[in-house]
Parts: C-alpha cells; sequence; structure tokens
C-alpha cells in the first residue's frame, strides 16, 4: 500500500486524479485541503498544518510515498500583490517538500508546471526547450524546479498545456464562452470570434491519466509534457457547440484577425516512456460542460 499526498484537491485536476486513485486498491490517499472535512475514499489534512509539528507527527504515522502537488494561490485574486503570490507559493512548497522529504528521502515528488514557462510563444516545444521568467507565475515555477534540482530530491517536472473538464473553475475562458452560448450572449460570443484564439487544449481527464502514469511507472523521468500536440482553434469549438446542439444563433466567424500560431506542446515523450495516448479531446469537453451548465 503506498500512501499519497495531493495538494489542490479541491481543482480540477484534484477532483479527477481522486476519482482516478480511489479506483485502486494499491493507494491510500491523503489530501491537503483549505476546506478540512473527512472524505470517505481519502483522508483530508488542512493545508494550515504545513506551517506547524503537528504535520510532522502525521506524516511519521502515514509516511509519504508519492506527492502530488497541484496548488497554488492563484496570481488573479486582488488580494495578492505580485510580489506576495510569488512568496507565498514558493515558500509553502519548499515548506511542504522539505516536510515529505524529512519523512521519506525516497519520496516521489510530482510538481505540475505550466507552459507558461516556455521561452518561445509560438511553435512546437519540447521537454529541451528553452524557459524563461516572463511574470511572477513563472518565475515561481520555475524556482521550485530550481529548488528541486539543487536539493537532489526525486521529482517529476509535469509541464501541462491547457485542459478542461466539467470540473473546471467558472473563471477560465472555456467555461465562460460555454456559458455565453447557453445563455445566448452574442456580443461576448462574437468579441471571442474575432480574437481567433488557437491552442494546444485537451480534455482534463486525458492529463490526469498521465499524471495518474507518473505516479505508477517505476522510471526516472525528470522533465514530461502533457499536451494534445496539436492546435486547436476556439472557434472551431463554438461551432461544434452550436451544431452539436442544433444552436442557430446570429454569428460572423469571417475573423478579419489571422490566426494566431500558438505553442504546442510535443507529447512524444510522455507516449514513448508512459504508454500514454489521448482517449478524448477538447471537443468532447466542451460539450460535456455545456451540457452541465444550468440557466
Amino acid at each position: 500500500m503506498k500512501n499519497i499526498y495531493m495538494t489542490g484537491g479541491d481543482g480540477q485536476d484534484g477532483i479527477i486524479l481522486t476519482s482516478i486513485f480511489s479506483k485502486k486498491k494499491n493507494f491510500k490517499l491523503f489530501l491537503l485541503k483549505k476546506n478540512f472535512k473527512k472524505g470517505s475514499i481519502y483522508s483530508s489534512i488542512n493545508l494550515r498544518t504545513i506551517y506547524s509539528k503537528k504535520i510532522d507527527k502525521y506524516l511519521k504515522k502515514n509516511k509519504p510515498h508519492i506527492l502530488i502537488h497541484l496548488a497554488a494561490k492563484n496570481p488573479s485574486y486582488r488580494e495578492y500583490s505580485k510580489k506576495k503570490f510569488y512568496n507565498d507559493n514558493l515558500s509553502f512548497s519548499v515548506k511542504l517538500f522539505k516536510k515529505v522529504y524529512e519523512v521519506n528521502p525516497c519520496v516521489k515528488i510530482i510538481f505540475t508546471n505550466s507552459s507558461q514557462v516556455f521561452s518561445k510563444r509560438e511553435g512546437v516545444v519540447n521537454e529541451k526547450s528553452k524557459t524563461r521568467v516572463s511574470s511572477d507565475y513563472t518565475k515561481f515555477r520555475l524556482e521550485t524546479v530550481k529548488y528541486l534540482i539543487k536539493k537532489k530530491i526525486n521529482f517529476m517536472n509535469v509541464i501541462l498545456f491547457n485542459h478542461d473538464s466539467i470540473f473546471r473553475n467558472k473563471k477560465f475562458l472555456l467555461p465562460r464562452l460555454i456559458k455565453a452560448i447557453k445563455l445566448k450572449r452574442i456580443k461576448f460570443i462574437q468579441k471571442i470570434i474575432d480574437l481567433n484564439i488557437s491552442a494546444d487544449f485537451s480534455h482534463a481527464e486525458d492529463i490526469c491519466n498521465g499524471i495518474y502514469k507518473l505516479a505508477i511507472t517505476s522510471r526516472k523521468i525528470q522533465d514530461i509534457i502533457l499536451s494534445s500536440n496539436k492546435r486547436t482553434s476556439v472557434n472551431n469549438i463554438i461551432k461544434y457547440i452550436l451544431n452539436k446542439n442544433s444552436l442557430e444563433l446570429k454569428l460572423n466567424f469571417k475573423s478579419r484577425k489571422k490566426n494566431p500560431n500558438s505553442l504546442i506542446g510535443s507529447n512524444k515523450k510522455a507516449k514513448k516512456l508512459l504508454n500514454w495516448r489521448p482517449k478524448k479531446n477538447i471537443y468532447i469537453a466542451a460539450n460535456e460542460i455545456y451540457k452541465k451548465i444550468k440557466i
């Protein structure tokens, strides 16, 4: 029986991964959450205990074998200055890593990173592509990786591209857009159409299955990308939702803007080392979101 500790259990990826691990008999799941509550399929630990001695006894009693670090405070919240966002996220991550490492120096840490860390803003990138600090968000991500390397901790740097599901926070683009379609907010939808956005989108279940495969693999992998390996137009997603649900909205798809040549993540390494393949796609996720929205 392996003990898995996971932050970000309340978020999209945490919810999906909790469902995946709860169906496996050889894992015991411990969620570090803001909202402390007992769960039938997992044990819940208040995040604040990381800064107290209570967590030391708990970790010794329930030795961590794997830590999946999904959580990060959102930089868009008004109460967080850029400096405070960076300091809070980095200090929490370092404190967490120290705690689990002291109890088990062989612990496997899976750190979920963002495609925003890449220097390139268009074309195809892989695990060897250059990175750069472009914001406090990317600074936190890259400094965390540097810390893990410096301390020689066994970790996986998992770089995630855009992924959505019915569990995605409503503030993100796709849930907002799909709700607008449901409510027939033509002006907002047309504004998005005119931007002609495209990106590397995946179904969140595919991405989380990739994280699960990383948790169970015995391979030594430091950097790995999980992505769809292709560019998808948001306008095509809109058209798909309209056609799939027999909706007729007066929209103009003849955009004057050129389709931005957005970033694509190569998932060749994940396919080769993990035998991982996306089974769904962003169109399925978008329609699932549409079906779930109640008005």
